[in-house]
């Protein structure tokens, strides 16, 4: 599913992006855009993985390009799920910018899963 890829993109990028936001507003707006992204791509996420399960007969972590992909998208899902669990946990603090670790954590959590989008990619070229 293509939606918790997009979704989680978005969201780093607004985090990021609340970085150079001057006015507490602008940078609560995109924090805020930011949570609602996370929120909608980590629910996604939950669809796209009990498709997965069942495309798959339940295999977790299968060969060759089913390999990649799903060691791609299980500390996907992990982060998608931990970073917004965290990002409920902290609503309060929309107008301030966010941690470095957090930071970190979301722009890895974007690698993660387009790393997984390429691999699922190759998953359906393959056939």
């Amino acid at each position: 599913m293509h939606f918790p890829i997009a979704l989680m993109l978005v969201s780093a990028f607004c985090d990021g992006a609340s970085l150079f936001a001057e006015a507490a507003e602008w940078r609560r707006s995109l924090r805020f855009a930011a949570l609602i992204m996370l929120m909608l791509g980590a629910l996604g996420g939950n669809a796209a993985v009990a498709s997965g399960l069942m495309m798959t007969n339940g295999k977790i972590w299968g060969h060759a390009n089913m390999l990649r992909h799903h060691q791609f998208v299980w500390p996907a899902f992990a982060l998608m799920t931990g970073l917004s669990a965290w990002r409920m946990a902290t609503l309060r603090q929309l107008a301030e910018k966010p941690s470095a670790l957090y930071l970190i954590l979301t722009a890895l959590a974007a690698l993660l899963v387009s790393g997984a989008g390429y691999w699922g990619g190759e998953l359906l070229n393959q056939g």
